[in-house]
């Protein structure tokens, strides 16, 4: 007796563990099932489906490389003196300040309006500079609210767009 127990655990086959469910992989999940699931977009038009004018974005970047720099310059002399840009010969600087303001806040209302159309902002455009004019834009607009709520806050005011006489900017 005590030899066939010798024998049966040396054994290899006593040794091995008898396996009764032998182990299966799980099946590998196919694509079939990932394909028909249906995506449904989350706005109403796609960036290629948004009809691009090649001219108005050319027109947007030459006016937002221009009206960004002159904003800032507007603002640093209004923040510091507490009047907006002199109206320069003819009144061309007052008036390039006065545009450049009408630039930006028409190049957020464009980008608001195609996110709004499309969920995102404008496209880059030629060498992203449309991206960067659209940033640069918003920031002017910060800019825009921080600094004319400090000059309100602490002048009480605003200087106006036109000279009048006798006002205290170029009156």
């Amino acid at each position: 007796m005590m030899n066939l127990t010798k024998t049966l655990l040396q054994s290899p086959s006593a040794t091995s563990i008898p396996q009764c469910f032998p182990y299966k992989p799980p099946p590998s999940p196919s694509l079939r099932h990932l394909r028909r699931r249906h995506v449904k977009p989350m706005s109403k038009q796609t960036g290629e489906q948004l009809p691009t004018n090649g001219f108005a974005e050319k027109l947007a970047i030459a006016g937002g490389l221009i009206a960004t720099p002159v904003i800032g310059w507007s603002l640093y002399t209004l923040k510091t003196t507490g009047c907006g840009l002199p109206p320069g010969p003819a009144g061309t600087i007052g008036g390039l300040e006065g545009v450049s303001y009408l630039v930006v806040v028409g190049i957020v209302g464009w980008s608001l309006y195609t996110k709004s159309k499309t969920g995102s902002g404008l496209p880059n455009g030629p060498f992203g500079l449309l991206g960067a004019v659209e940033g640069l834009s918003y920031l002017s607009l910060v800019a825009i609210l921080v600094v004319f709520g400090l000059q309100f806050y602490q002048q009480g005011s605003l200087p106006g767009p036109v000279p009048v006489p006798g006002d205290q900017c170029f009156g």
